[in-house]
């Protein structure tokens, strides 16, 4: 995908949490706009938008207003289940960023948007004295592979680019416990180093990587 890209209509989840490129995203979905949604996007082979919240609930509330980021990422569905009439249990990856230019909320609550897409971050190596915090999460994988019964079951997806500021950064971010707003500023960085950079005073402070 060209940085120039437009998607028309795209159809919106917005979420209190930020998805990343190449991030895992589980959803357990039974409100009847997004299992209409999600049901379409399946079965098109066709990618919905993420956006985080910052006002507003994920279940739609009477009353009470929706407003998100304008900043969110692609996800695609590579998992989907629908165990029982009303419920959809769903595996999606996140792909590319996008900004949106334009919304707007059908009658059933469905957000939609027109969006531009973002450039990709480059890839850019670790450096050197950021190699602790690539390798603290090399074993944090490992810990986390010995401790799920499957693949799917990792919170992380494969390929393992520990030597990629970005996509180390990325799984940090989605790791971590930080705030939804830090995280949505992190993501919405364009240079790959300095989110690297920051993530690791983050790990430094809490003393996960020294």
């Amino acid at each position: 995908m060209s940085s120039s890209l437009t998607l028309q209509s795209l159809p919106l989840f917005p979420l209190g949490t930020v998805l990343f490129p190449d991030g895992v995203l589980p959803l357990r979905i039974f409100e009847v706009r997004y299992l209409d949604m999600i049901g379409r996007c399946h079965k098109a082979g066709a990618p919905f938008g993420v956006v985080s919240l910052t006002q507003g609930n994920e279940v739609r509330q009477p009353g009470s207003t929706e407003v998100f980021s304008a900043v969110g990422t692609l996800a695609t569905i590579s998992d989907y289940e629908a165990p029982q009439p009303g419920l959809m249990v769903i595996r999606a990856l996140g792909a590319q960023r996008f900004k949106i230019t334009s919304r707007d909320q059908l009658k059933h609550g469905l957000w939609i948007a027109d969006v531009e897409a973002m450039s990709p971050d480059m890839v850019v190596p670790v450096p050197d004295d950021l190699k602790n915090t690539a390798d603290a999460l090399a074993r944090l994988i490992q810990s986390l592979e010995q401790r799920v019964d499957a693949p799917g079951q990792m919170p992380i997806q494969g390929p393992w680019k520990l030597d990629d500021c970005g996509w180390v950064a990325n799984r940090w971010c989605e790791l971590l416990p930080l705030p939804v707003q830090l995280k949505q500023r992190l993501m919405e960085l364009d240079n790959p180093l300095v989110r690297l950079e920051l993530v690791s005073d983050v790990l430094a402070r809490t003393g996960i990587a020294n």
